[in-house]
């Protein structure tokens, strides 16, 4: 995969409205599940008790959580494309968000997204609304589809 790069904003700008290349594969690990419920305290037993998630899940397996795939949105961007002129990013939230199939423990992910709107923002900045769909490898039905909303500024 080739990374977009725009020396600026307005460069940028001219990419409203399409569809960005696939994103490179992301391997789900046990010990990647395992981090993200120490950091947002869910240790529900279906991601971190591999065992009993071997013996009790319909899986058969240890699913990551579902905030996990929203969370890698702002990863998957950010090595799909850059902007040299921006100084700072942030997430500004999101709209329309569906969890559509689990993510079991050593799936691949990545991301199929579009530039749907760039809006100006302030003197030096954007608010770009951005599609997404994170796709499991071999999956008929991505893990995750949101509508994501960020902002950039030089």
């Amino acid at each position: 995969m080739t990374k977009l790069i725009f020396d600026d904003l307005k460069e940028f700008s001219t990419y409203e409205g399409k569809i960005l290349p696939p994103g490179e594969w992301i391997t789900i690990t046990q010990e990647m599940i395992n981090d993200f419920a120490k950091a947002t305290l869910d240790f529900q037993w279906i991601h971190v008790d591999v065992e009993k998630a071997i013996q009790h899940s319909p899986f058969k397996k240890p699913v990551a959580h579902g905030f996990m795939s929203i969370s890698l949105l702002s990863k998957m961007l950010g090595d799909l494309l850059q902007v040299k002129s921006v100084k700072m990013g942030v997430n500004y939230g999101l709209n329309k968000v569906r969890f559509p199939n689990a993510v079991l423990v050593d799936s691949k992910l990545r991301l199929n997204g579009k530039i749907t709107t760039i809006e100006k923002y302030h003197e030096n900045g954007v608010k770009i609304t951005w599609h997404c769909s994170v796709e499991i490898e071999g999956a008929k039905k991505p893990a995750c589809v949101a509508e994501f909303i960020s902002i950039m500024f030089e």
